[in-house]
């Protein structure tokens, strides 16, 4: 889509006067060497970035006790947290769902929402929009007054695969949008970002009807790979390129005001590397705004 075509789209979804979009940073829960971060190393993230948000996303509310050492840190340092919940396996939903039972209670002031599934509908082999709809019913009504959704691929919405959360009532979405991902060329990666972002939307709120001014859209992730990390096809790993991407992609989709959530806060280099969709072993340890070490890789305030 061409570029006049993509600013027509948002426009057209969204008021006259956009408020900015709410940055956040998604966080992993395991330090350098993957020992499982506590209460304390959640405190030292969030000093490293607490000039650049107060806002973060997680995964799993149990993986690593996740929500039970995130929470009292986002209380002690003024953050706030999307907890998450794995709802693939049976076994995955139901010790995320006791695990958010043991923290979210007297804690929702810190909660900023829950979100149920993180691109499952994507890779679609465990669990349908049907059965999703109903974990995050189930989620819902435990945690009445607390924003729950769900995060997937932006083309999953724009495609029509997440019809059956949104006429079924969900409210809140996040769709991940990476142009590194789709093979794109940094001088390109703009342009697709905000195409697959205008896609997701005007899909959701087409389907929602008279409901759409009830739906709060946001960008779930999406970044760039810094120096160290590996190609996919035109898209090239480069701290210059990442610094390119998040001044003229990122915060220009704030400017339009839609939430974004980067990915991702810090680089996790203790993860293996991981097979892609085109069956190659990609490294995926250097996607953060700051190093592990919490340093920041490149000046990040966003252009006026």
């Amino acid at each position: 889509m061409r570029v006049a075509g993509i600013i027509a789209l948002l426009a057209a979804a969204m008021p006259a006067v956009a408020t900015r979009g709410t940055f956040g940073l998604a966080l992993g829960n395991q330090n350098p060497d993957s020992s499982c971060k506590t209460a304390d190393d959640y405190k030292k993230d969030f000093d490293a970035i607490k000039h650049l948000t107060t806002l973060v996303r997680t995964y799993s509310a149990s993986d690593c006790d996740t929500a039970k050492n995130i929470v009292p840190a986002a209380k002690a340092k003024g953050f706030k947290v999307v907890l998450g919940v794995w709802p693939d396996y049976d076994e995955s939903f139901n010790k995320d769902f006791k695990a958010l039972k043991n923290t979210v209670p007297g804690n929702e002031e810190v909660i900023h929402a829950i979100t149920v599934g993180s691109e499952c509908l994507y890779r679609g082999d465990l669990i349908d929009a049907p059965k999703l709809l109903k974990r995050i019913n189930q989620v819902k009504q435990e945690f009445d007054g607390v924003e729950v959704g769900t995060v997937d691929s932006w083309n999953k919405f724009a495609d029509g695969t997440a019809d059956p959360l949104i006429t079924g009532g969900v409210t809140y979405f996040m769709a991940n949008g990476f142009a590194y991902w789709q093979g794109q060329d940094i001088d390109n990666a703009t342009a697709t970002y905000f195409d697959d972002m205008a896609q997701a939307k005007a899909h959701i709120e087409k389907v929602a009807g008279d409901n759409a001014k009830k739906i709060r859209f946001g960008n779930g992730e999406s970044g760039w790979p810094t120096d160290g990390g590996s190609d996919y096809g035109a898209a090239k790993a480069s701290t210059k390129f990442a610094e390119k991407y998040y001044k003229n992609a990122v915060c220009a989709m704030l400017t339009w005001g839609i939430d974004v959530f980067y990915f991702e806060a810090f680089d996790e280099t203790w993860k293996p590397d991981t097979k892609g969709d085109n069956g190659e072993l990609k490294d995926e340890k250097h996607w953060g705004l700051f190093t592990d070490d919490r340093k920041a890789k490149f000046d990040l305030s966003c252009p006026n």
